[in-house]
């Protein structure tokens, strides 16, 4: 009998075994649901982000409304015009503070006008009065001016009129109050034709300004005005050994572009009239109103900064929270990570599994926070009457340090989890 031919050897394969990667949808519903069975300790875990990101926002956007509504006011103002302010007095070699020396006259201002850059002057004279009609009374600044200082000034009245040439000439007893002023005095009542009193004059009511609101720590509204000549020879007294002495005069350049050269010719224009030569100091002080603009912003960026970065310190907080809590968690849930290692979950699962919940913590604390932050900051708007604005940098940024926030402090419970031995998990209690 032949021998048959021996079979040839089957090879047999060696077997290998794989682990099944974990599905991220899978790890994400696993996460949502350990939150979700613990949701008062989720809650207050979340709650140090919800404030870090709200701060933040709400600071930086009633930061952002005010500098804009200051900015607007001033500009409001005329961003073309230049204040020049009596300088200080000094006696016994101790400086008195500005507007205390009697340096500018009506003079002065005349010969500014003369300037090549300029375009208008309006010498003012200014006191705090006590302003009565009837059994009202209000103290309020008395400013005693001219004509060109409604344009320059960029505010004109909404009841009655301003002054004419024929006002200040004659130094008619006549004035124009200002909206709050007129408020305090007569409530809802006409104020046209009345008579109000200063210092004992009587003076009538030609005209209400327009409401300005607040504009650089000084409200626009709370204020009267009467005639210059009026304003030093009842009010004052000429105290200027030639002239009428003023407490400053407005300037108003060509246009924008204009004011340093207008700067320039009026500062020399009254050292030559003061004969103030170097080392000398000057005798009066100049002030443009386009630099008033850019430090008050400037003031207000700083605030603003500053503030919101110490609200983000309370995300570091939150983030100190958070990795607390996860390392009670990974505690907690010692025999529930054993069971599943031994079940075939990976490091990385276990990994993954806490990293997710420690960031979709701070994710949804993060979008609370958006929530509550604009909400905060509209309701202030509404409230105070600025702007409302909302940075789309500062939302992403508040969330995206957030997110941040909640991958770091996730990181080392996550580690410990996933370094844990199976059987030494599975023996815990």
């Amino acid at each position: 009998m032949q021998l048959s031919k021996s079979q040839p050897k089957t090879p047999i394969a060696k077997s290998r075994i794989k682990v099944a990667k974990v599905p991220f949808a899978e790890i994400l519903t696993m996460a949502a649901e350990s939150l979700w069975n613990n949701r008062l300790r989720t809650a207050l875990t979340m709650l140090g982000v919800i404030i870090g990101i709200a701060a933040v926002i709400a600071i930086t956007s009633v930061g952002q409304g005010i500098q804009k509504a200051t900015e607007t006011q001033l500009q409001a103002l005329g961003t073309n015009s230049i204040n020049v302010l009596t300088g200080s007095a000094r006696i016994g070699g101790i400086n008195q503070g500005g507007g205390s020396a009697s340096a500018l006259t009506l003079e002065d201002a005349q010969a500014v006008a003369k300037a090549p850059a300029v375009k208008l002057v309006s010498p003012y004279l200014q006191r705090t009065r006590q302003v009565a009609y009837g059994g009202q009374n209000t103290s309020t600044s008395v400013i005693g001016t001219d004509i060109n200082y409604s344009p320059i000034r960029n505010t004109f009245p909404n009841e009655g009129r301003y002054f004419e040439q024929a006002d200040i000439d004659n130094a008619k007893s006549v004035i124009v109050l200002g909206a709050k002023v007129r408020s305090d005095l007569f409530g809802g009542e006409n104020a046209l034709g009345e008579r109000v009193r200063i210092q004992g004059e009587q003076y009538q009511v030609i005209g209400v300004m327009e409401p300005k609101g607040s504009a650089g720590g000084f409200d626009q509204d709370d204020r009267v005005y009467i005639p210059l000549k009026n304003m030093s020879a009842r009010q004052v007294g000429n105290n200027a050994l030639q002239g009428i002495s003023v407490s400053g005069f407005w300037v108003q350049a060509l246009d924008e572009s204009e004011i340093e050269a207008a700067q320039f010719q009026l500062t020399n224009l009254l050292r030559l009239r003061h004969k103030i030569y170097p080392p000398q100091p000057d005798d009066f002080r100049i002030v443009n109103q386009t630099d008033i603009v850019s430090a008050f912003t400037n003031i207000v960026g700083l605030l603003t900064l500053m503030v919101g970065a110490i609200a983000a310190i309370s995300l570091i907080v939150g983030g100190i929270g958070i990795a607390n809590i996860m390392l009670v968690s990974v505690v907690e849930r010692t025999r529930e990570i054993g069971v599943r290692k031994a079940l075939g979950a990976t490091r990385a699962a276990i990994l993954n599994q806490f990293l997710t919940e420690a960031i979709l913590v701070s994710g949804l604390g993060g979008i609370v926070g958006i929530g509550l932050g604009v909400a905060i900051a509209y309701g202030s708007a509404t409230i105070f009457q600025f702007p409302f604005l909302i940075s789309i940098w500062a939302v992403l940024a508040g969330f995206g340090l957030s997110m941040i926030v909640g991958l770091v402090a996730g990181v080392i419970p996550a580690r410990s989890a996933a370094k844990l031995d199976p059987i030494q998990a599975l023996r815990s209690d």
